[in-house]
């Protein structure tokens, strides 16, 4: 195995194993907003804020993750 093929698994590993967590999490910021919601409905604006919010912190990190990989495809 050279390096060429080394980056490859490398990028293949950076974005598949960078993309399970933030996937898990937004699931569970999700259900769970969604309960509080069904829980207090007067509360449901506050709480859909504050889901997107959570949401775009964890979709950083799958981005992040994507930066890794493309730099190991295409930079080294």
């Amino acid at each position: 195995m050279d390096l060429t093929h080394l980056n490859l698994i490398g990028a293949g590993l950076a974005i598949g194993l960078g993309a399970i967590g933030p996937g898990i999490g937004i699931g569970l910021v999700v259900m769970g907003a969604v309960q509080a919601m069904g829980r207090n409905p007067e509360a449901a604006g506050e709480i859909r804020t504050n889901m997107i919010v959570g949401i775009a912190f964890a979709e950083a990190v799958s981005i992040y993750a994507l930066v890794v990989a493309l730099l190991l495809l295409f930079v080294f």
